[in-house]
């Protein structure tokens, strides 16, 4: 008990002072560091001589509430806003798609990397989503955490010098919308019934990953629909999920495992440059497609850091509704895509095992 209780006052102290800092998906992140510190140190909280793993039950709940929030993402008015946009704007996020498989499955030719821990560690969108489903699929979520949160920080990094020395884009009025101040207890009761009829449908129906599919399908109807009553998930909610999800990784490393994943790194960094320049050109060509700017263009297809891309698109003047459907679309094709690829994956090797 005392370990758990360290381990949460470290994790919650540092994802104050790393969000005050406007460090990316702060409390996904430090749990993780933290939660790898711990490991390594043997101050992981045990049940005996073994290291305890998170309740599974618990990480379906941190699945879902991400789910719900992935979901609260989309809004009738920012797709129908898309029009005669939404050909190329979908070719954009194949495109996409396309670049990340093959960069993942380079990675996956290393010997000490599996092809379907490659894949997931190098797709282009809903990093926290694909860290928390990653042990599900039968990858190595350690790896997948670790290159996933190398990818947010070198796109959110550098998403102000592109723009600023690239597109010379100035700060202007912010055309975000305000939140809409839904109460507390709106919030939570949305995030109870998508997160619990999620859960239950996907899983009747035998979804891959149902915990997070699920609910993310609930909430997206809801908003489309107009039942969601402008509410979103609160966010302490959303950084308990985070938290979750970032130990679940954190606390399976060793020293064996951490010295096995600091030799991929140089060749995932390698990885990642490329695709977010494949991105930048999807981007350009997408400009030339639906007649936005080339800086609207590469902002709608940045391989990651949406939060940080819908401020930089606020702040700069740019079209922000055309750049939330195209990365709000690009989030959804990998969060699906994804889960049900690793599943065909997985039945074909379980055939050729046969």
């Amino acid at each position: 008990m005392i370990r758990w209780l360290l381990l949460i006052a470290v994790t919650v102290g540092l994802t104050v002072g790393a969000d005050s800092l406007g460090v990316p998906s702060a409390a996904l992140f430090v749990a993780l560091l933290v939660a790898v510190i711990f490991a390594l140190a043997g101050w992981a909280p045990t049940t005996g001589t073994e290291r305890a793993p998170l309740p599974r039950r618990l990480g379906m709940i941190a699945q879902a509430v991400l789910g719900v929030e992935i979901g609260t993402l989309v809004q009738r008015d920012t797709l129908t806003s898309l029009g005669d946009a939404w050909i190329p704007v979908v070719l954009a996020c194949v495109g996409t798609l396309v670049l990340s498989i093959a960069a993942g499955a380079l990675l996956g030719l290393r010997k000490d990397i599996d092809s379907l821990t490659g894949s997931l560690a190098l797709v282009a969108g809903g990093a926290s989503g694909l860290v928390a489903i990653t042990q599900e699929l039968g990858g190595d979520e350690r790896v997948v955490a670790v290159v996933q949160y190398m990818r947010v920080v070198l796109v959110t990094t550098t998403l102000p010098l592109v723009s600023t020395l690239v597109f010379r884009a100035q700060p202007g009025q912010s055309t975000m919308l305000a939140d809409s101040g839904a109460p507390l207890y709106v919030d939570l009761a949305f995030v109870l019934v998508c997160g619990g009829v999620g859960v239950l449908l996907a899983t009747a129906l035998r979804f891959p990953a149902p915990a997070l599919l699920g609910p993310l399908i609930i909430a997206t109807g809801a908003d489309v629909l107009g039942f969601s009553f402008d509410a979103s998930v609160p966010t302490l909610s959303l950084w308990a999920a985070y938290i979750v999800i970032g130990w679940q990784a954190g606390l399976r490393f060793t020293v064996a495992s951490l010295k096995s994943i600091s030799r991929v790194l140089p060749a995932s960094l390698m990885l990642i440059i490329a695709v977010t320049v494949g991105c930048a050109m999807l981007g350009l060509w997408l400009a030339s497609a639906t007649g936005t700017s080339g800086y609207e263009g590469y902002l709608a297809t940045t391989p990651g850091g949406v939060y940080a891309v819908l401020a930089i698109a606020a702040s700069t003047g740019a079209n922000v509704t055309f750049v939330v459907a195209a990365q709000v679309i690009r989030v959804f094709m990998m969060l699906f895509a994804v889960p049900v690829g690793a599943k065909v994956v997985q039945r074909y090797r379980r055939g050729r095992t046969d």
